[in-house]
């Protein structure tokens, strides 16, 4: 949730820790602070409310010297967002300072025996438990700072990535992990920290993933040096990140949000290379080829995801059912490892996450894993936490994504569930091969009619300066396209903070036409598909309560065209795909429609990219 970055080398630390917490940002925006170490030993932190723009006011005029530093960015859980609680954290000596991504669970016991042991705090958070935890420890066993964190981390329940350094000890950074992403990123004689690859890819390419309990010593022009818990040794190979500076920057768009919406014919592109051949019409996911057989005898599968990857996984349930015949259980991830879930081990568990570190998907994956189960992943961040600890899996190699509301996340996931249905189904003979080329053809031709969709981004600029009024939104869909429904309520309620709720568009009889009036806007998403008469059917009942009707149509449309206050048309194209192409309006609508009532359309409020703490 927070972001980390930390430095240890010969060049000034301050400034490549705040470009570093500037490209962090979207990960949490409550508070930032900094610590560094100067020459003359002298340990000194710098913290704000706010965002990195006022840390960076603050520290004007102040001893920003040093070659080694931490510093964060935070969203807050324990404790308000405010200079004391955000980090870097002291110990109660100032001899060390901390900074950390987790939740510490049993703080509160720890925090009551050093308040036994004399120590008092000023914050409220669990960090500053921590650090002052690791100074007491190393205090009475007379350790060294790496060894202090080992031994305390031991005693720690929860998740965790932290930064550590010490007063007059100018060649030591000592980092750990668990539960919470951290790499390394390995230069010449220097050493970079990251809660991801965006603070470090300007510097270096080479990095290291921490596993869970692993804890490392970072020393200048020396090799890093990891341990677990247990004080084993640990090897880990250096790994070349394929990230590209270009690819965290605006490149000349307002928000990220935007350039990521315009991304996605570019991120579907990337997403089905190599997997579509267009010569043979035929897909290939090597994660499938090599496990078809558990494809073959799985009984069930389950997806299971959180917020928009969740959306995807609800299509993916559609996908699978119709095409390959097998049944699936969509789960929220965070409801999933809180019940006693029946798992076989002949299931096959999905667990979908754009950044592979979500909290609530890892455990609910690694209760599967427990039971026997067979684990696939899909994710965007190669070497993230579910990139490893799956049984296989597929990248959908989206590219960064900046913006904290998903918008090129959630078309590649639909793409991968799209393209692994479909070869699934072929190779178990439950899809029809003259259905599965023509499916495949579309889809090789996909991106041109998501192009297609891009410009209508004026259109629906000028349709959405016309809503700013609303304090409430409905979206219809059905099929394939209830989740899409879900999906732009979703997007419309993270950055413009309009209450929207999404629903299957048969059900607003069962309750939600209550709420239907002249002042509520109805999103109908309404391609021309099966289902297209029952959906004339709602729009009607909607125009009879005066309801203001936006509808997503397929160009061409006559009958709802006729009803619609606003009609937005969108290519024709395979029912399975049509959430490819109805998506985008949505996405547009939410985005201009949050940038008219002036919201931070990239950070909204109370909102972080990773959701990395329960």
């Amino acid at each position: 949730m927070c972001g980390i970055v930390g430095y240890i080398g010969m060049k000034d630390a301050f400034p490549i820790l705040i470009k570093g917490l500037k490209r962090l940002e979207y990960r949490g925006y409550d508070s930032a602070g900094v610590a560094l170490l100067n020459s003359e030993g002298e340990l000194n932190v710098y913290k704000s409310k706010g965002k990195v723009k006022n840390l960076e006011e603050y520290c004007i005029g102040k001893d920003v010297s040093g070659t080694i530093g931490i510093a964060h960015t935070r969203w807050a859980t324990h404790g308000e967002p405010n200079d004391l609680n955000a980090h870097p954290h002291y110990s109660q000596s100032e001899n060390i300072a901390l900074i950390h991504n987790g939740i510490i669970e049993n703080y509160l016991a720890i925090k009551k025996m050093l308040v036994r042991e004399g120590y008092t705090f000023k914050s409220d958070t669990d960090t500053e438990v921590l650090v002052q935890a690791i100074e007491y420890i190393k205090k009475r066993y007379d350790l060294t700072l790496s060894e202090a964190v080992q031994r305390t981390l031991k005693f720690v329940i929860g998740a965790y990535a932290i930064g550590v350094i010490e007063k007059n000890k100018p060649d030591c950074l000592v980092a750990a992990r668990k539960g919470s992403p951290l790499i390394v990123g390995i230069g010449e004689g220097e050493f970079f920290l990251g809660s991801d690859a965006t603070p470090i890819i300007e510097y270096t390419s080479n990095v290291i993933y921490l596993n869970d309990e692993e804890v490392v010593l970072l020393q200048r022009n020396k090799k890093p040096v990891v341990k677990t818990l247990k004080d084993e040794d640990v090897h880990h190979d250096i790994i070349k990140i394929k990230l590209q500076l270009e690819d965290i920057e605006k490149g000349g768009y307002p928000h990220f949000m935007l350039k990521e919406i315009f991304e996605q014919s570019k991120s579907l592109a990337m997403c089905m290379n190599g997997r579509l051949n267009t010569e043979l019409m035929e897909i290939k996911l090597s994660g499938i080829t090599t496990n078809i057989e558990r494809f073959r005898s799985a009984k069930r599968i389950i997806i299971t995801a959180c917020g928009t990857s969740w959306h995807a996984a609800l299509i993916g349930k559609y996908l699978f059912e119709e095409f390959c015949k097998i049944p699936v259980d969509v789960e929220v991830a965070s409801e999933f490892r809180y019940r006693s879930p029946v798992i076989h081990s002949d299931d096959i568990l999905i667990p979908i996450s754009q950044s592979g570190e979500t909290a609530d998907t890892l455990a609910a994956m690694e209760l599967a894993k427990s039971h026997g189960a067979f684990i696939y992943g899909i994710c965007n961040v190669v070497g993230s936490s579910i990139a490893r600890g799956t049984d296989s899996g597929t990248y959908t190699h989206a590219g960064p994504e900046i913006g904290v509301a998903s918008t090129k996340a959630f078309t590649t996931q639909v793409t991968v569930l799209i393209m692994m249905a479909l070869q699934i189904g072929r190779e178990l003979k439950t899809l029809p091969e003259a259905r599965y080329k023509k499916i495949v053809r579309e889809l090789a031709n996909i991106n041109t009619k998501i192009e297609e969709c891009f410009e209508l981004s004026k259109e629906i600029r000028k349709i959405s300066s016309v809503f700013t009024y609303a304090r409430n939104f409905m979206y219809l869909g059905r099929g394939y396209n209830f989740p899409v429904a879900l999906e732009g309520a979703l997007k419309l309620k993270e950055i413009s903070y309009i209450h929207a709720e999404g629903y299957p568009a048969a059900e607003m009889k069962h309750g939600p036409i209550a709420l239907i009036d002249e002042e509520m806007p109805v999103v109908v998403v309404s391609p021309k598909l099966k289902t297209y008469e029952k959906i004339v059917s709602n729009v009607q009942e909607i125009k009879a309560r005066k309801g203001k009707i936006i509808a997503i149509v397929t160009k061409g449309d006559v009958d709802i065209k006729k009803m619609a206050d606003f009609c937005i048309e969108i290519p024709d194209t395979e029912e399975c795909l049509t959430p490819l192409l109805t998506v985008i309006p949505l996405q547009f609508l939410s985005y201009y429609i949050a940038t008219v009532k002036g919201r931070n359309v990239d950070q909204p409020r109370n909102l972080a990219k990773s959701v990395t703490v329960e």
